[in-house]
């Protein structure tokens, strides 16, 4: 798409008149586009935006830096390059792709989604949003995400970026962590976005939000092209916006990780079907700090070269984990639901999720 130079231009609010949200949005259309176009990053979806590669970022993009996704994606797409081979892979092949990435119910979704749309729609996402929104895993910025950057549908796309550039655009002192907040913006973008290229729209005030309008640290105002338009900036409220309600303190728990090793092999165990890092594979532990002692009775073991590890912590949304670890060399099998694997196939067919990572990396 062409962008003339009118386009780049600023638009100046008029003297003596204040424009409502409304206005301020469509006044940024035009010079927020022409910004993407000369400014968005290159990146492997964006290069591709077809509906499955789409699909599979947005999810990877969830809590993960765009950085940090690059390699996932890959790796995931010469893998699954299509609907039908994510709905065969087996669930270990399929986390174990997902490893690292975290909030691995998403990639079960993921599953999910695929399964129902080879019994479905033959394999291929619909170009519905209200269809996408009713797949597994696909809330209303990603079935936005994916109707607007794929199949060129005029719908919104609003996260946490989008949240933030408008939330400041438009000087407001709502809580975006708010639900009926969230809604009322996706609404007014939907007035006011254009009916071409939405996918490209989306985009660029989510870019903004990503690169100039950063979520922490000194937003980079005079590379913004809404710099003309923001009441945030104009009136040094950038750090007062958006506006959020204080967190709930994490709780802590504090865990005692074991290495248990026998002729060469590592004991690792699945967790629980519910509750926290559900189904997903781990190093056995004990909840507590305990002592060397304990960890012989608990197993039932009476002879084992036991050596402390290095202490670790891991941080998830709502818990921290502090964690004690020993390497725990065993001259007997205890008993217990484990499964003994070497560390070549704990490396390259088991997943285990990034809070044993402290631990795993010690495995050789």
């Amino acid at each position: 798409m062409n962008h003339s130079l009118y386009d780049k231009l600023q638009v100046l609010e008029p003297a003596g008149q204040v424009m409502d949200r409304e206005e301020r949005l469509r006044a940024a259309g035009r010079p927020l586009l022409s910004w993407y176009h000369e400014h968005r990053r290159i990146l492997p979806w964006r290069e591709r935006p077809e509906p499955y590669r789409v699909w599979i970022s947005e999810i990877m993009l969830q809590q993960t830096r765009v950085e940090a996704v690059k390699p996932y994606f890959d790796r995931f797409m010469e893998a699954l390059p299509g609907v039908a081979a994510l709905a065969e892979v087996t669930e270990d092949r399929l986390l174990k792709l997902w490893e690292g990435l975290g909030y691995y119910s998403r990639a079960r979704n993921l599953k999910k989604a695929a399964e129902l749309l080879v019994e479905k729609y033959g394999g291929q996402l619909p170009s519905s949003y209200e269809e996408l929104k009713a797949l597994p895993g696909i809330g209303s910025y990603t079935a936005g995400a994916i109707a607007s950057i794929a199949f060129q549908i005029p719908v919104p796309a609003v996260d946490g970026n989008v949240l933030r550039v408008i939330s400041r655009m438009t000087g407001s002192m709502e809580d975006i962590t708010r639900q009926s907040v969230k809604k009322a913006m996706e609404e007014l973008i939907k007035d006011v976005m254009p009916k071409e290229d939405p996918g490209s729209y989306n985009q660029a005030l989510i870019e903004v939000g990503a690169i100039v309008c950063v979520p922490n640290g000194t937003p980079l105002c005079g590379s913004c092209p809404l710099f003309s338009l923001c009441i945030a900036r104009e009136k040094e409220l950038t750090g007062a916006i958006p506006v959020k309600a204080p967190k709930k303190a994490r709780r802590t728990e504090y865990r005692t990780i074991l290495i248990l090793t026998k002729d060469g092999r590592v004991a690792i165990r699945k967790r629980d079907s519910t509750g926290l890092l559900a189904s997903l594979y781990e190093l056995p532990g004990l909840d507590g700090a305990v002592s060397q002692e304990m960890i012989k009775k608990t197993l039932g073991i009476n002879e084992a070269k036991i050596t402390p590890l290095p202490e670790a912590k891991h941080i998830f949304s709502h818990v921290e984990w502090h964690m004690t670890g020993f390497r725990v060399e065993l001259t007997e099998v205890p008993e217990g639901d484990y499964l003994w694997v070497t560390p070549e196939e704990m490396n390259k067919t088991y997943s285990l999720p990034g809070a044993f990572k402290a631990y795993t990396k010690l495995i050789r």
